[in-house]
């Protein structure tokens, strides 16, 4: 019984997330407990936030068009304010990343993240920056 109700916590939803929602912070969604195998935009590590102008919604399309020159990337969650992808490599690891989108300060905080292993080799890393790269070329149309 105790196990039950452990397991049905875990299995809770995340809290939606709403563009009015003025309180919402990046942190405690998007921290790595793992740092061998998950990259994030909390300040460590060089990566930072994306950056973008307008409102949440273009933000949200500027994510989705950026998101379409990756094959490997299928959107399995979808919310106003967020995005849950999974990456999957050729061998067929996956990778989950999860987008934040702060309305209140312009920015994307994101978290990807190994879901196989205590390493990844600096492959979520490399394609968070990738990622970035894209993003600010997409900013750019």
């Amino acid at each position: 019984m105790t196990l039950a109700i452990l397991l049905s916590g875990c299995a809770s939803d995340v809290p939606k997330l709403h563009a009015s929602d003025a309180s919402y912070s990046l942190s405690p969604h998007l921290a790595c407990t793992l740092p061998s195998n998950c990259a994030n935009s909390l300040g460590t590590g060089n990566l930072l936030p994306l950056r973008y102008t307008g409102p949440p919604a273009q933000a949200m399309a500027m994510l989705r068009e950026t998101l379409k020159t990756f094959p490997e990337a299928k959107v399995v969650r979808s919310e106003e304010l967020a995005l849950e992808v999974i990456f999957t490599t050729p061998a067929g690891f996956r990778d989950q990343v999860d987008f934040r989108i702060d309305a209140a300060t312009q920015r994307i905080g994101f978290r990807s993240r190994s879901l196989f292993g205590l390493f990844d080799w600096g492959k979520n890393r490399s394609r968070m920056r990738e990622f970035a790269t894209r993003f600010e070329q997409q900013s750019e149309r």
